[in-house]
């Protein structure tokens, strides 16, 4: 059986005058999550709009699991579970009942549909909700249901746009445990979205478009090597509250370390050059030191000043 894909190609899309999107050229394949990163405007919903045929290429094409989105709409699309923007539920439904409505629009079995949507009811953490009436919801849990209405059919490929904006921090936190969780059941996950700290959260590699052009694709860690100019940024968790005051003349001696900050009382955050090597040396002289250190991360600091470089590039 083929892995999961997703491919454009040459894809353009004009209205008017105006170019939204510039032969965008990407093919993404295997279970993982990509974030399609860049900022508003910059071609991200006109992408995943066409990838769904929402709306029609001016040029070129897309394709999912190696089916044409334009040729053969309804097979391409229905391995794709697809959540564009922010749809609105009927607030007199029930998540059972929406979920109910959308299984028969897909094409679920009707002997298959309860524990279809039982299962997409757990995988987004509402199943004790699923006999409320939407109307009571706040926007988070609407945004749960609707990324189960995009589940139920138990898709291969998901589509995702921008899942957590406009929500609070606790449905931001929600969305993204889910969209984590979703990495475990073997699908594709491609996600849009402008929060550089959702990307580094979640994602496995990153794409990121400006202006209607594709700047780059490629693993988290390749993009901070091949960008960071041999520098690079991470985050170190501690078991125990630490003083930068205390801890930064022993981390300040170790070779290539260029600075260190303090995040909050249990996490630093620690800049070096030295590109791959010199990560491996600092994760090691970090052990060395006994300081209590339980988990060094990619940080978004990194990905900020790659971001904000290749953007600026195009001003």
């Amino acid at each position: 059986m083929s892995p999961p894909s997703i491919e454009t190609h040459e894809l353009t899309k004009r209205f008017g005058k105006f170019t939204a999107l510039d032969g965008l050229t990407l093919r993404l394949e295997g279970t993982k999550c990509v974030g399609f990163l860049g900022p508003n405007g910059a071609g991200k919903t006109t992408t995943l709009k066409l990838l769904t045929d929402m709306i029609f290429p001016s040029r070129g094409g897309c394709e999912i699991n190696g089916i044409s989105v334009q040729e053969d709409r309804k097979r391409a699309l229905s391995a794709a579970g697809v959540l564009i923007e922010s749809p609105e539920i009927y607030p007199s439904l029930t998540p059972q009942e929406a979920l109910e409505m959308v299984a028969d629009l897909r094409g679920v079995p009707p002997a298959e549909r309860p524990e279809r949507i039982r299962t997409v009811l757990s995988e987004v953490k509402m199943l004790e909700w699923a006999h409320q009436r939407v109307g009571r919801f706040s926007k988070g849990m609407k945004q749960r249901i609707n990324i189960a209405s995009a589940l139920v059919h138990d898709p291969e490929v998901v589509i995702l746009d921008e899942p957590s904006t406009g929500l609070d921090p606790r449905g931001m936190a929600e969305v993204r445990s889910i969209v984590r969780d979703l990495k475990r059941s073997q699908r594709l996950i491609f996600m849009s979205s402008h929060i550089l700290s959702e990307v580094v959260d979640v994602c496995d590699e990153v794409a990121l478009v400006d202006k209607g052009k594709l700047l780059f694709y490629d693993t988290l860690e390749n993009v901070t090597t091949r960008f960071a100019d041999g520098h690079g940024t991470v985050d170190v968790a501690f078991a125990r509250p630490v003083a930068l005051e205390s801890v930064r003349p022993a981390i300040a001696g170790i070779p290539n370390v260029k600075d260190c900050t303090q995040l909050d009382p249990k996490r630093l955050r620690v800049r070096f050059e030295g590109g791959p090597d010199g990560q491996g040396r600092l994760l090691e002289a970090l052990v060395g030191l006994h300081l209590g250190v339980i988990g060094v991360s990619e940080s978004e600091s990194a990905l900020e000043e790659i971001y904000l470089r290749q953007i600026s590039r195009g001003d």
